[in-house]
């Protein structure tokens, strides 16, 4: 499985920087797993252009389609599916409805200057989301699995993702227990689906440092908590306090939690980013800082990570996963010492603070209405990464014109076996393809563009019930007694 190398003992922390959960992993040894190879694609039968992306607004425009597969504790995961992006039939009794059994993750892709799409280390995501189902009892999947469907959707719908630098294309892989059933209790049905959003810059006319509440009543997330898994219940309940702080002047919440020994307050997060501190040692030299993951509170960012690991190789900055107190950051403003702060996240990736205001008392950075030096340097290294202007093993290529090997089983299955259904011989596997496959009363629909070298050719009225089928002989292979209506078109590239 793609986390079996992750996976360390209870309580400690792997090498992917993120700390493991003191609860019992759910076992699915003997069930199917997520498997690439079987996805299939049903397309949108209208055609929508995306909006001018000037006019895009973060989380409010949708692709024509999303991407889905269910689990069940007697089956494992089902085949993944590419459909046209629509509601969820769903029970009103649904455990994700009454419990919170739902975790779901955030991720970009984007278009470099040669028009390839790019994804930012979706692997780190794809291990959050399984150690946030750990976290809920639900079933683990295989990362790269999901990966190559999710690549396969962004081919999909490629001409929604914007070009230019700030635009995107934001992911949200979701995982929600669907079971019809009103108790506190393992799930056992589950739904895996992931739909996506362009967005623009989420600085439209250039960096806005905020200002932010230091709130000493509302707590985040504590020890032994949740904090560090991506699961909706944590995001509810700072709407109310996020709102108490915009009516004091400030745009979010830096979070606080106040040892129970000292009485001390300490940083831990800021809205739902990370939070990082730019201080001059008394000694001599810059630190930065930021909340270490070791007590389970802290969310383990993508982005978070990814500055660490990039301020470790510069030589210039020490670099520190360690708790900042209030009282550090008022004395080293009173000596001069404190230099930036800013939050760090998918949707920002980079967001400078000003000013925090903590008992009535504004904590003033010297940036004032810029971003940092610092800062500035952690948004060009990453922006260069996400748009492959700087080559980095955490740029993954969406390659557009040969597909995945997952999908290449699938599609050369789909072009075999169609018309073995139909009673025909099976057709040679083109270098790129095409096959429409209707299944009469259902919903699913395969379909793609297959090119052959030198020739078009339309086969049609290749319909079979494939229960008669199968009394004649003819229709060993199909899966389902459905009528299906196969379309195969090869067509000169």
């Amino acid at each position: 499985m793609f986390l079996a190398s992750l996976r360390t003992s209870a309580g400690a922390v792997t090498p992917l920087g993120r700390r493991t959960f003191s609860v019992a992993a759910r076992s699915t040894a003997g069930l199917a797993p997520l498997d690439a190879s079987t996805l299939t694609i049903e397309r949108d039968s209208v055609s929508r252009k995306p909006p001018p992306k000037e006019e895009l607004v973060f989380g409010k425009t949708f692709t024509p389609h999303m991407l889905e597969v269910d689990w069940s504790v007697d089956h494992g995961w089902k085949s993944p599916r590419i459909v046209p992006y629509q509601n969820l039939p769903m029970s009103p009794a649904a455990m994700c409805l009454h419990y919170g059994l739902e975790c779901f993750e955030g991720m970009k892709a984007y278009k470099d200057d040669e028009g390839a799409t790019r994804l930012f280390r979706p692997d780190c995501n794809m291990a959050r989301l399984n150690d946030s189902l750990e976290r809920l009892h639900m079933p683990d999947f295989d990362g790269e699995a999901l990966i190559e469907c999710m690549k396969e959707l962004l081919k999909v719908d490629a001409d929604w993702i914007p070009e230019g630098e700030g635009y995107s294309m934001y992911l949200r892989p979701t995982a929600i227990a669907t079971d019809p059933f009103l108790g506190v209790a393992s799930c056992s049905e589950v739904k895996l689906f992931v739909i996506m959003s362009p967005v623009g810059p989420y600085y439209a006319e250039g960096f806005a440092p905020v200002k932010l509440y230091a709130d000493t009543e509302n707590v985040r997330a504590w020890p032994g908590g949740v904090g560090n898994a991506k699961v909706g219940g944590n995001y509810g309940p700072t709407i109310g306090p996020a709102a108490a702080a915009q009516a004091k002047g400030c745009a979010q919440v830096l979070w606080l939690f106040e040892d129970p020994n000292d009485g001390e307050h300490y940083a831990t997060e800021v809205g739902a980013m990370n939070i990082f501190f730019a201080i001059e040692k008394p000694e001599g030299g810059l630190e930065l800082c930021t909340a270490p993951l070791s007590k389970g509170d802290i969310l383990p960012g993508v982005t978070r990570r990814s500055i660490l690991e990039l301020a470790r190789g510069m030589g210039d900055v020490e670099v520190s996963e360690r708790e900042v107190s209030m009282s550090e950051l008022l004395t080293a403003r009173d000596e001069g010492r404190l230099r930036e702060a800013f939050g760090a996240g998918t949707a920002a990736v980079i967001s400078p603070v000003k000013s925090i205001l903590y008992k009535g008392e504004d904590i003033d950075f010297p940036t004032g209405e810029d971003i940092g030096p610092l800062a500035k340097r952690m948004w060009d290294q990453l922006l260069g990464i996400q748009y492959g202007r700087i080559e980095h093993e955490w740029s993954v290529p969406v390659e557009a014109d040969e597909a995945p090997a997952a999908a290449s089983n699938y599609r050369r299955e789909v072009i075999a076996s169609a018309p073995a259904c139909a009673g025909r011989p099976a057709l040679p596997w083109p270098l790129a393809f095409g096959a429409a496959l209707r299944v009469a009363g259902a919903t699913r629909e395969l379909k793609a563009m297959a090119h052959a070298s030198d020739q078009r050719e339309q086969f049609h009225n290749g319909a079979v019930h494939d229960e008669a089928a199968r009394s004649s002989g003819e229709g060993r292979g199909c899966a389902k007694a459905r009528t299906w209506q196969i379309d195969i078109v090869l067509e000169k590239k």
